[in-house]
């Protein structure tokens, strides 16, 4: 156990040195600066910003700096917005788009698992059907688009909710609902096929040969094995979680980490979407190693050691 959590740890380090090299060198080659310097501006004004933030330097110069300061857990200040730290943003905004990630994981999870399940038992029948149905819709429409559209229809049309801000719990509903849609189509068409699979499998007929009721070989037998493909899902559905929700956040002005993303991308802001790349790295990866241990966990059959 302890030579694969280092040896996960070595990927894990590798794998953010090359996330923040390649992001550092991307992000000088694009076309565009941060600074929006009119053609009034003097020119020692624009040599000062430049001298402030770095960039009058060569870019090897410029990267070692930056590597030293990450390895310091220095991701820098913004270049747009003056005394805000990428840190500073991240701690205000994440928890922010943890409540309509994992809020949209939870609850597709759960429908999805439901619908999934129903589908599976009355296979072939009008339940299936319709959730075969929803599987395809969940696939085809963006979760963005389905945001726009109960946005219209639950806060313009109809009035239930509040159409966009972050003033309260009834503003968390319409875009959790967003984000969930997606995950509802592909946890309740993964549950379906894996379970559909392990029907068919030998030891399920062996625990109808033993009189074992439904209930108890759906609960300890299907459900079981049925669940280790969702167990997987779970690494970048959780990362995505927090990363994945950028547009839902715009289209419902939340000020979570994806509309600082998006506004420094528009910005140019190089540190602030130097750091958030690297800290979304960081969450992906912790996720994936996360889901690995909870793999072994549910499949006795599976041994992490060695």
């Amino acid at each position: 156990m302890g030579k694969y959590v280092a040896k996960r740890f070595v990927s894990m380090v590798i794998t953010l040195f090359l996330v923040a090299t390649v992001t550092f060198f991307l992000m000088h080659a694009v076309p565009g600066q941060p600074f929006e310097i009119s053609r009034e501006t003097p020119e020692s004004v624009k040599e000062a910003l430049y001298a402030k933030y770095g960039l009058d330097r060569p870019l090897s110069e410029q990267y070692v700096i930056y590597m030293k300061n990450l390895l310091r857990g220095d991701f820098g200040v913004s270049m747009k917005y003056k005394s805000q730290t990428v840190l500073g943003k991240v701690t205000s905004g994440m928890p922010v788009s943890a409540v309509i990630g994992f809020g949209g994981v939870l609850a597709g999870c759960l429908i999805g698992a439901g619908f999934g399940i129903l589908a599976a038992l009355k296979n072939k029948g009008v339940t299936d059907y319709l959730v075969i149905i929803l599987a395809i819709l969940g696939v085809s429409i963006p979760n963005f688009v389905f945001g726009s559209l109960i946005q219209r229809y639950f806060a313009v049309e109809w009035k239930l909710f509040p159409i966009q801000g972050w003033k309260g719990a009834e503003y968390v509903i319409l875009p959790v609902m967003a984000a969930a849609f997606t995950n509802v189509a592909y946890y309740a068409r993964m549950l379906r096929t894996s379970m559909l699979d392990v029907m068919g499998q030998d030891y399920i007929y062996t625990a109808k040969s033993k009189g074992l009721n439904q209930n108890e070989i759906v609960g300890k037998h299907i459900l079981r094995n049925s669940f280790l493909p969702l167990v997987t899902s779970l690494g970048p559905m959780c990362a995505g979680a927090l990363t994945g929700n950028f547009v839902i956040e715009k289209i419902f002005n939340v000020p979570g980490i994806g509309q600082s993303m998006i506004s420094s991308i528009q910005n140019s802001d190089y540190t602030m979407i130097m750091g958030l790349t690297i800290i979304f790295a960081f969450i992906s990866v912790i996720c994936y190693f996360l889901v690995d241990i909870i793999y072994g966990i549910v499949d006795p059959r599976i041994r992490i050691a060695g």
